[in-house]
């Protein structure tokens, strides 16, 4: 059996070399005013017109980006598109600075209305974690090293 399915050096099974990268995370909103109000309290940096727009994306620190499609938008590409009835559209895991952080930023998140999903505590992997729901039910994870 030969190693041709491992992943390594940049090389793909098939001899060529990968160019393919993760550049963006999307989501698809039902409310795209509510859903940029719960990112923006997260602190990302969010134009305040935004939510006027059918699409929108934001530069991460990292270098990546978060986009946001309107379900309507998703439709006028993907008729067949329909909102998911069940489960999560995503999930996205935010680092905080610590195991304080991570309770004041949950605290502040569902004191302003959001649901929370975990309360926080401290995960057998070593980490201060908890998990708040965004208007459209994606799960986002609080996180900092314990």
């Amino acid at each position: 059996m030969t190693d041709s399915y491992k992943t390594g050096g940049g090389r793909s099974a098939y001899g060529r070399t990968m160019t393919p990268r993760l550049d963006a995370i999307g989501i698809t909103t039902a409310d795209l005013a509510a859903s940029l109000a719960f990112y923006r309290r997260l602190g990302l940096d969010i134009p305040a017109d935004a939510e006027s727009a059918p699409h929108v994306e934001v530069t991460l620190p990292g270098g990546q980006r978060l986009l946001w499609d309107t379900e309507d938008i998703v439709r006028s590409f993907d008729p067949e598109w329909s909102a998911p009835k069940d489960g999560e559209r995503l999930g996205l895991a935010f680092l905080c600075d610590s195991p304080a952080e991570v309770d004041s930023v949950y605290a502040e998140l569902t004191g302003a209305g959001y649901r929370g999903h975990l309360k926080p505590w401290d995960a057998v992997w070593g980490q201060r974690y908890a998990v708040v729901l965004d208007p459209d039910g994606c799960a986002v994870s609080l996180f900092a090293a314990a």
